[in-house]
């Protein structure tokens, strides 16, 4: 997919060590392990703000924030994992900051964070920016792309 608007930037998100687990895997990735997840994210602007920024970097720290308080040393589990109750006790106990999401593989997880970049844009840019496309990363060698044009966005 083509970037829905001229111009375009992109950001990376890195060093957010997590673990997490894919219960329903028949090979390793059963097992509870870990990267440092990053994560770049595509921004697409059909007007250049008053800086001419289609984004202004250091107005990206609420997303910041968002991805250390779900990625950053924190293990994170499907919903429907059936030691759920095991991990919240665990959580409980201080053994570990427990995150439950839909589907923490990295297919969803780049989905997730579309959603979230799209969301703080649209709140705080009236719609006059959005997010694109976002790479989320497990390590060096895998990745994940979801890339999308929020309906709300006009067409270039």
């Amino acid at each position: 997919m083509d970037a829905p608007a001229a111009h375009t930037c992109s950001k990376r998100f890195s060093g957010y060590p997590c673990c997490h687990r894919q219960w329903r895997h028949s090979g390793h990735c059963r097992f509870v392990h870990g990267y440092s997840r990053s994560f770049t994210v595509w921004f697409a602007a059909l007007n250049l703000d008053p800086h001419g920024f289609v984004v202004d970097f250091s107005s990206l720290g609420d997303l910041e924030g968002r991805l250390a308080a779900q990625f950053d040393h924190t293990f994170l589990v499907n919903a429907d994992d059936p030691l759920l109750a095991t991990w919240q006790s665990l959580h409980e106990q201080g053994a570990l900051d427990l995150r439950v999401m839909a589907n923490v593989g990295m297919e969803s997880t780049a989905e997730l964070v579309w959603g979230w970049a799209n969301a703080l844009l649209r709140e705080r840019d009236g719609g006059r920016s959005c997010c694109w496309r976002v790479e989320a990363r497990e390590n060096e060698k895998n990745a994940a792309c979801y890339t999308a044009t929020p309906a709300w966005f006009p067409a270039s």
